[in-house]
C-alpha cells in the first residue's frame, strides 16, 4: 500500500506506515465503525441519564459505569491476553459487546429504562471493553514489526479521535431525532464490522510447547514483573493521577451542555467533537514530539496543558471559548496517554505485554472511575465551576509529581528472547508439575571485584524475582570466602523452564559481566535439586537422585 507510506509528517519516517500491514489495516478500519458506535452510544447514555435523572451524580456514574470494569477486570483481561488465542478473545468480546447493546436498544425501545437499568448495561459494556482491550493493544505487536509499533499507537489513538470529532456530533444528531434507542441500535450494528474483520484474521499458531498458565498464576506472574520493573511503575503512577483529574472533563460535560450552555443533545455532541478535533491534532503531532523532547517534557507539557483547558471551562460560560479549551484538552489527553501505552508496549517483552497494558489500564481507567466519582459528587454538593477548578489544580499537581516520579525515556532496549538455555540431561524422570525445585549457581569471586560483583548481583536479584523466582538468597562460605552462591525457588520444573525461557537480550549484560567475574574453572556451576519434604529410610537412594548436580552451563 505504497499509498500509506506516502503520507507524512514533516522530517519524520511515514507515519501512515503501519497501514502498509493488511491485517493491521483492516482491524484498523474496521475499529473506526465500532468507535464510531460505542461514542454514539456514549452519548445517548449521558443524554438518557440527564432526562431520566436530576442528579448531577447519576450524570457522573455513567462514565464511572464504563470505566470501572476496565479497572476492576483489566488485570484477569490481561492474563488471558498473554494465555490465549488474542484473535478468539477479541472475537469473545465484540460478541458480547454486540449482544448488551442490542438488549439495551430494546430496552429503552420499549420504555422500560430506568437510572440503574442504563448504569449496569453501560457497566456491561465495560466490561467487554476491559476483556477487548488487552488483547487488541497487545496483538499490534503481532500485526507490524517493532519499528511501527510506536506509530502504530499513535495510530490507534488517531483512529479512535477521528471518530471522537464526529461521532458526539452525529450522536447528538441521532438522540435529538430518534431518541436513545436509535443511538444504542446504531452501536450494535457498528460492532458487526470489527467481527468481520476479525474473522479475516489468518494468526499463525504460536509455536509454543510450554503448557498454558493458569489464570490466577499469570496474574501473579504479570504483578511481579510489574512490582519488579521502575519504569513501569513510574507509568502506571502518572497514568492513575492523569486519568483521576482529566475525566472530569468527558463526566460532567453533560451537565456543562446542559445547564451552563443551555443546550440539547446536539449541543452536547458537537462540545465532545472538538474534543476529538483536538486528540486528532494531538495523534498527529505525538512522534514528531517524540523526535523532539523527553518523555518526560512531553508529560509535563500534557498535565499543564490539560490544567488550562480545565480551569478555562471551569470559568467560562461561553460554548465558543469552551469548544476552543475542549481542543486543546483533546490533543493533550491523545499525547499523555498514548505516550503511555507507547513506553509500556516498548518496555515490555511479549510473554507478558497483554498483562503489563492491563495494569496500564487498571491504573488509567481506576483513575477515571474514581474521578466520574469524585467530580459529580462535588458538583452536586456545590457547583460545577468549582469541580473544574479543584480538577485542574490536582492536574498542575502531575506537573511536580514529575521531580520525584520521572517519566522513563523511550525505551531501546532489545526485549526479544535470549534463547540461551537448553533442557539439560536430567538423569531423573520428573513432570511439569514435579517440584519444588532449588536452583543454585556458585561463583568464584576475588576480594577486588566483589563491590562490581554485588552491584551485578542488585540487578540480578530484580530480574531473578521479575522472572518467577521465589526466595532468592545470595550467600558466602565461610571456610572459603571467595566462594558465593547464588539461589533461589520456583514451584515446579515447568515454572522453571518458564523462568528461564524469559530472559531477554536486555539481560544478556548482567549475565555476561557476573560470568566474567567468576575466577573459576569453566562457567558457574549450576545445581537444580528437588525437595523432599519428608524422608524415610527406604527412599534414601531415591533422594539421592533427586539431589542430582547438573553441571556448568546456561541456566
Amino acid at each position: 500500500m505504497q499509498f500509506f507510506r506516502t503520507l507524512i509528517l514533516p522530517d519524520r519516517k511515514p507515519f501512515f506506515a503501519p497501514l502498509a500491514h493488511q491485517t493491521y489495516r483492516n482491524i484498523w478500519f474496521a475499529s473506526l465503525a465500532s468507535n464510531l458506535g460505542g461514542l454514539i452510544q456514549g452519548v445517548g447514555a449521558a443524554w438518557m441519564m440527564t432526562s431520566i435523572s436530576t442528579s448531577e451524580n447519576m450524570v457522573a456514574l455513567v462514565q464511572a459505569s464504563t470505566t470501572l470494569p476496565i479497572m476492576l477486570f483489566s488485570l484477569i483481561s490481561g492474563a488471558i491476553a498473554d494465555n490465549f488465542d488474542r484473535r478468539r478473545v477479541m472475537m469473545t468480546a465484540q460478541l458480547f459487546m454486540f449482544s448488551v447493546s442490542a438488549l439495551l436498544a430494546a430496552f429503552a425501545y420499549l420504555g422500560w429504562m430506568t437510572p440503574w437499568a442504563l448504569l449496569t448495561f453501560t457497566f456491561l459494556i465495560g466490561c467487554g471493553t476491559a476483556l477487548n482491550n488487552p488483547s487488541w493493544q497487545a496483538s499490534v505487536g503481532d500485526m507490524v514489526p517493532r519499528d511501527d509499533l510506536a506509530g502504530a499507537v499513535s495510530l490507534n489513538s488517531m483512529g479512535f479521535n477521528i471518530t471522537r470529532s464526529v461521532g458526539p456530533a452525529l450522536g447528538g444528531l441521532i438522540v435529538a431525532v430518534g431518541g436513545g434507542a436509535a443511538a444504542f441500535a446504531t452501536n450494535a450494528l457498528s460492532y458487526l464490522a470489527i467481527i468481520a474483520a476479525l474473522l479475516g484474521w489468518k494468526r499463525e499458531a504460536a509455536d509454543n510447547a510450554m503448557p498454558r498458565e493458569q489464570i490466577g498464576s499469570a496474574v501473579a506472574a504479570g504483578f511481579r514483573y510489574a512490582a519488579m520493573s521502575p519504569n513501569l511503575l513510574k507509568v502506571f503512577a502518572r497514568s492513575f493521577l492523569f486519568g483521576l483529574s482529566s475525566v472530569a472533563i468527558l463526566a460532567l460535560l453533560p451537565v456543562v451542555a446542559r445547564d451552563i450552555i443551555q443546550g440539547g443533545p446536539l449541543t452536547f455532541g458537537l462540545m465532545l467533537g472538538a474534543f476529538g478535533v483536538g486528540a486528532i491534532g494531538g495523534a498527529y503531532i505525538s512522534a514528531w514530539l517524540r523526535e523532539r523532547l523527553s518523555s518526560e517534557d512531553i508529560v509535563r507539557c500534557a498535565f499543564a496543558g490539560f490544567a488550562v483547558s480545565e480551569a478555562i471551562i471551569g470559568a467560562s460560560t461561553s460554548g465558543l471559548l469552551d469548544g476552543l479549551a475542549l481542543m486543546l484538552a483533546g490533543a493533550f489527553w491523545v499525547i499523555a496517554l498514548s505516550l503511555f501505552n507507547t513506553i509500556v508496549q516498548l518496555s515490555t517483552p511479549r510473554w507478558v505485554v497483554g498483562r503489563a497494558l492491563s495494569f496500564y489500564q487498571t491504573a488509567a481507567f481506576g483513575g477515571m472511575a474514581a474521578g466520574s466519582w469524585l467530580w459529580g459528587a462535588i458538583a452536586e454538593s456545590s457547583n460545577v465551576s468549582l469541580a473544574f477548578f479543584i480538577a485542574a489544580t490536582v492536574m498542575a499537581a502531575g506537573v511536580v509529581v514529575g521531580l520525584f516520579l520521572p517519566m522513563p525515556a523511550f525505551a531501546s532496549l532489545d526485549l526479544d528472547p535470549l534463547n540461551r538455555f537448553r533442557q539439560p540431561n536430567l538423569k531423573l524422570n520428573i513432570l511439569p508439575r514435579s517440584g519444588p525445585l532449588v536452583v543454585q549457581v556458585a561463583y568464584n569471586i576475588h576480594d577486588d571485584d566483589l563491590e562490581t560483583f554485588l552491584a551485578l548481583m542488585t540487578e540480578r536479584r530484580r530480574i531473578r524475582i521479575r522472572d518467577g523466582a521465589r526466595n532468592w538468597a545470595l550467600m558466602r562460605d565461610l571456610e572459603v570466602p571467595e566462594l558465593w552462591t547464588e539461589t533461589y525457588h520456583v514451584p515446579t520444573w515447568v515454572d522453571y523452564v518458564r523462568h528461564v525461557q524469559r530472559r531477554t537480550q536486555a539481560d544478556a549484560d548482567n549475565i555476561d559481566q557476573l560470568w566474567a567475574l567468576h575466577r573459576g574453572e569453566g562457567p558457574p556451576k549450576v545445581c537444580r535439586m528437588i525437595e523432599r519434604q519428608t524422608i524415610r529410610l527406604e527412599d534414601d537412594i531415591f533422594h539421592q537422585h533427586h539431589h542430582h548436580h547438573i553441571g556448568p552451563g546456561p541456566h
